[in-house]
C-alpha cells in the first residue's frame, strides 16, 4: 500500500526534515517529490516556502475472516420482564490514528538475527543455490547487515541487483510481519551496494554537467527507492540542477532538471549546431580581388633564374 503526505519548510531540506520528523522514518524509506520550490522574494516581499510530497510503502493489512452467523435459538416461553436498569454512559471512541503515523525503526535483537539467518538458509536451499548468510547487528543504527558469500553469488544479485533487492524485501517482510515494531535488514553480496552507488554517483554527475551545458532536462532509467536516493544525494549540492522523481513503481524515474537560479553565470551556452556556420567558413578564406575571379592568395616563391649567356659575336669572319 502506497501512502503519501505533503510538508512545507523554508527550504527543500527543511521541508524534508519536517516530513521525516512527523513520520518517524529515515530518508532511505521514502521518495520525495518537490511540488513548489522556495522563493526568497524581493526584500522579503513575495516569499513563499518550499512544498514537497513524501511517498512511502506499507504492507497491505491481512484480511480479517468474516464471523459466521450464530444459530438461531429455539423459541422459549417469555419470562416476566425485569425492571430496566439505567444504561451506563458509553466511553468516548478513541480517535483513529492518522494514516501516516508509523513507529520508527527499532534496534535488532539476537533473536531477530537468528530468525533472518534461518529464513535465508531455507530460501537458498529451495532455490538450489549454495550460499552462506553472515548476519550481524550494526551497533550505530541497530540494523541487521547480511553479507552473502558462496560460489554462485552472482545469481543472487541478478540484473542490476533486482534479485538481491527482492531477497531483501522478502526478508524484511518476514521479520516484521505481525509485529508493531519495525527492524531494518540490509543484504549485500560481493560489495555490490557500494560499487553500484559509485557507478550511480558518476552517472548522476555526468548527466548534471550535460544538463547545465545544454540547459535541457534529462530523465534517467527506472530505479528503485535506494538507487533514486543515491542520485538525489549526489546532486543535492550540484549548482544549476535540481532532481525529482516521477512515475509509479516499478517504472519510477529520476528527472535531472535545469535550475537557472543556481546555475553559474559563466556556464557554456551552445549554439543550435556546434558545426561552424557558413559565414565562419567564408571568413576563413582570403579576400577576393575586385573585378577579378582570382583570389589574392600569396604567390609561391619563383624558381631561381639561369645565368645570362654572353652575347654572340655576329661579325663576319674573314677566311685566310
Amino acid at each position: 500500500m502506497i501512502k503519501s503526505i505533503e510538508a512545507t519548510g523554508r527550504t527543500e531540506d527543511d521541508a524534508i526534515a519536517n516530513a521525516l520528523r512527523e513520520l518517524g522514518m529515515s530518508r532511505d524509506d521514502v521518495s520525495v517529490m518537490v511540488l513548489e520550490r522556495a522563493k526568497s522574494g524581493f526584500f522579503g516581499f513575495g516569499a513563499s516556502p518550499a512544498k514537497i510530497k513524501v511517498t512511502w510503502e506499507e504492507p497491505d493489512p491481512e484480511p480479517v475472516p468474516e464471523p459466521k452467523p450464530a444459530p438461531r435459538p429455539t423459541a422459549k416461553p417469555a419470562a416476566p420482564k425485569a425492571p430496566a436498569k439505567p444504561a451506563a454512559p458509553k466511553a468516548a471512541p478513541k480517535p483513529a490514528p492518522a494514516e501516516h503515523e508509523r513507529k520508527p525503526s527499532t534496534p535488532a535483537t539476537p533473536e531477530d538475527v537468528e530468525k533472518v539467518s534461518a529464513f535465508l538458509d531455507g530460501l537458498f536451499e529451495r532455490m538450489g543455490v549454495e550460499a552462506k548468510a553472515d548476519a550481524v547487528i550494526d551497533q550505530e543504527t541497530g540494523t541487521i547487515c547480511v553479507e552473502l558469500s558462496g560460489e554462485r553469488v552472482g545469481a543472487l544479485i541478478g540484473r542490476r541487483g533486482e534479485t538481491l533487492d527482492a531477497i531483501q524485501h522478502l526478508t524484511n517482510y518476514v521479520l516484521n510481519s505481525g509485529s508493531d515494531e519495525r527492524t531494518r535488514v540490509n543484504i549485500d553480496a560481493e560489495n555490490y551496494r557500494a560499487k553500484r552507488a559509485d557507478a550511480l554517483t558518476g552517472l548522476a554527475r555526468k548527466t548534471a554537467a550535460r544538463v547545465v551545458r545544454y540547459r535541457r532536462n534529462q530523465t534517467l532509467e527506472p530505479m528503485n527507492a535506494y538507487e533514486r536516493h543515491v542520485i538525489h544525494t549526489a546532486l543535492q549540492d550540484f549548482e544549476g540542477v535540481t532532481t525529482y522523481s516521477t512515475g509509479t513503481e516499478p517504472n519510477r524515474r529520476v528527472v535531472v532538471a535545469y535550475d537557472p537560479e543556481t546555475a553559474p553565470k559563466d556556464a557554456y551556452q551552445p549554439r543550435r549546431d556546434d558545426r561552424p556556420r557558413r559565414d565562419d567558413r567564408r571568413d576563413s578564406r582570403p579576400p577576393r580581388r575586385s573585378g577579378s575571379g582570382y583570389s589574392s592568395r600569396p604567390a609561391y616563391p619563383s624558381a631561381p633564374q639561369a645565368p645570362e649567356k654572353p652575347p654572340v659575336d655576329k661579325t663576319v669572319r674573314e677566311w685566310n
